[in-house]
């Protein structure tokens, strides 16, 4: 995975850009079914805290790197990851973009885009599972950006189909989290076109 920084921004950029020009074709469909129990707006809500914890992780420096890798975080937050909170972080986020969600969603990005850009990925934040570079951090950014604007895409009935560079870097990641949870046959074994994947599969 080209983790490189200028890669891994640039990544994140067109992911943050696709998130936005999706967003901006919501229209009046804010209430509409989303993702499992969200409407759209919980759904974009979501969507949009994948930039929000970058803005305020940026604020909060961390002494160690206590997560080494972005596979390493989506491990230690697998537990979280299954947990009612984070269904109701969604809705109060949803709630927070106001009355023009759209243009919420530009302002946000529009803010945090140049404060990652001015970063050179060194820097040590601390995060939900503790203290991580960067670098390390952006790509499950990007990961959350594009998987959650591509079920964004398919709630609207627009192609799902993300930019090159931001769909790579998550492709990539998702193929690291199989093989470190031991699912890279079945993933391997359906990309060729062998066998369709086992009901319920994830690497998350």
């Amino acid at each position: 995975m080209d983790l490189s920084w200028d890669n891994s921004c640039r990544a994140f950029a067109e992911a943050a850009d696709w998130f936005v020009s999706t967003a901006a074709l919501v229209d009046d469909r804010w209430t509409q079914p989303g993702l499992g129990e969200w409407d759209i707006r919980s759904l974009v809500g979501h969507t949009s805290r994948a930039l929000l914890t970058v803005e305020t992780y940026l604020t909060r420096p961390a002494e160690s790197v206590e997560v080494e890798s972005a596979v390493e975080y989506y491990q230690a937050t697998k537990a979280i990851a299954g947990s009612p909170d984070v269904a109701a972080r969604g809705r109060e986020a949803g709630d927070a973009l106001g009355p023009d969600p759209a243009a919420a969603v530009a302002d946000i990005a529009a803010r945090v885009l140049p404060l990652v850009t001015a970063r050179d990925g060194s820097e040590v934040i601390t995060t939900i599972v503790g203290g991580m570079r960067l670098r390390d951090y952006l790509p499950t950014r990007t990961f959350e950006l594009v998987v959650h604007t591509a079920d964004l895409a398919t709630a609207l009935g627009v192609s799902p189909e993300a930019p090159a560079t931001p769909a790579t870097q998550a492709l990539e990641l998702a193929a690291r989290l199989a093989v470190a949870e031991g699912l890279a046959a079945p993933l391997l074994l359906a990309a060729t076109g062998r066998q369709g994947l086992p009901a319920g599969f994830s690497v998350l």
